[in-house]
């Protein structure tokens, strides 16, 4: 029996027949090319067909989309691909899938916690959270074993954690914690300080302003430059607290750090640890162990053969 895995991100699909053991077949990835709408449907519909006429015995397929999964539509919100916002992705795959095979759409952040479980860093764990932190932040929550998914499937978005006081305009689009502590609210706090402080004369002054990315504030602190270490001390701050709160309310055994800025802030887990403390209720914050992925960028993906092999063997 295997299963096929897709994780659709803003840039590139990356599709993988999986073993019931959790062993890759065959990987592969594509750019999107700037394709959107339509022609996203068109080009995952095309990778299904490829995959079902290359392997006989596929039983389910599983999909990971950059937003929201609407499991009583089959519908999808995907933010980072234009022409999504209310995206017929379920009705697509089985106009060319076969009556016997199970389609299976959920979340990026629901797909990182489950790829975890099967094959990273969280295996064993019936309570753990993965904390996604790249150009955005989401949270894939497992509870008792099973995904957190909230009634309208959008639990997780905990970019809108409120954290600070008091309330800006500039937190409507993305959220408090997104806007401080993500890839993009790296470079923004960046930018912030960098405006405010007129006798600056570091590293990140020879970036022009507009330029400033995440890597940047990461290189500048290795160098130890002070605006650097401004932000990131900030943003110790904000995933500490994060931390915390997620230890108080859900108690887990487990919190899996990843996504393109864990990478470098992986070296941070004990200062996230040492804030949170501060913060979480002081019985389960001695409790959870902080952990950083061990499928980097390939979470998802797994979770996504995970999604559909963990469905068939339900039935």
């Amino acid at each position: 029996m295997s299963v096929i895995g897709f994780d659709l991100g803003g840039t590139k699909l990356s599709g993988a027949v999986f073993s019931n053991y959790g062993k890759i077949i065959i990987k592969e990835n594509l750019l999107l090319d700037k394709r959107k709408g339509k022609e996203v449907g068109i080009l995952i519909k095309e990778e299904v067909k490829r995959y079902l006429n290359n392997f006989d015995d596929i039983e389910a397929i599983g999909i990971s989309v950059p937003g929201i999964s609407y499991s009583k539509t089959g519908k999808v919100w995907a933010p980072n691909i234009p022409g999504w916002e209310d995206y017929p992705l379920l009705q697509d795959i089985k106009e060319v899938s076969r009556d016997n095979i199970k389609v299976l759409i959920d979340s990026d952040r629901a797909c990182y916690i489950l790829g975890e479980v099967w094959q990273g860093a969280a295996k064993g764990c019936n309570d753990a959270i993965f904390l996604a932190v790249g150009t955005g932040i989401g949270a894939g929550i497992l509870v008792n074993g099973e995904i957190l998914r909230g009634s309208n499937d959008i639990a997780g978005a905990i970019g809108w954690l409120a954290l600070d006081r008091p309330f800006f305009e500039k937190y409507i689009s993305c959220g408090c914690f997104e806007y401080h502590a993500s890839g993009e609210g790296l470079a923004k706090v960046g930018k912030e300080l960098l405006q405010k402080d007129v006798n600056y004369e570091g590293i990140l002054n020879l970036k022009k302003e507009n330029h400033i990315s995440a890597h940047d504030i990461f290189t500048a602190y290795a160098q130890e430059d002070p605006l650097a270490e401004k932000v990131i001390k900030q943003a110790i701050e904000f995933w500490g607290m994060t931390t915390a709160n997620l230890v108080s309310l859900f108690n887990p055994e487990k919190i899996i750090f990843g996504g393109g800025v864990f990478g470098p802030a992986v070296k941070f887990l004990d200062d996230i640890f040492l804030e949170a403390k501060k913060w979480a209720q002081p019985i389960s914050i001695n409790q959870v162990k902080l952990a950083a992925s061990m499928l980097g960028g390939d979470a998802g993906l797994y979770g996504a053969g995970y999604l559909a092999l963990k469905q068939n063997l339900n039935e």
